[in-house]
């Protein structure tokens, strides 16, 4: 039975390419055609379609998000707060041994 190849595996360093001979071991890809310009009023028309397609947050939503936001900011203001504090306490410490 045929063991599967494991995906993403990459190969050994010291493997070589199996090349047949005279066989060419260069490939070049094709050029990807061009798309079609698109005109002026169809760029607009492109893009009211997707303004469409947004959903805006309601009221409540943006609230309680903004709420979140400003908790979030006093407690990191307060995390960051300690650790200055104990870091500039024990740096304090360490230069006053050294005087």
């Amino acid at each position: 039975m045929a063991k599967a190849k494991t995906p993403g595996k990459r190969p050994q360093a010291n493997a070589k390419p199996q090349v047949a001979a005279g066989a060419a071991a260069i490939t070049v890809d094709a050029p990807e055609p061009k798309k079609p310009r698109t005109s002026p009023g169809q760029f607009i028309s492109q893009v009211r379609a997707e303004g469409r397609k947004i959903v805006w947050p309601s009221r409540k939503e943006t609230w309680i998000t903004s709420v979140m936001v400003f908790i979030m900011v006093v407690v990191a203001s307060i995390f960051f707060w300690i650790v200055d504090t104990g870091l500039g306490f024990a740096f304090r410490y360490i230069i006053a041994l050294g005087s």
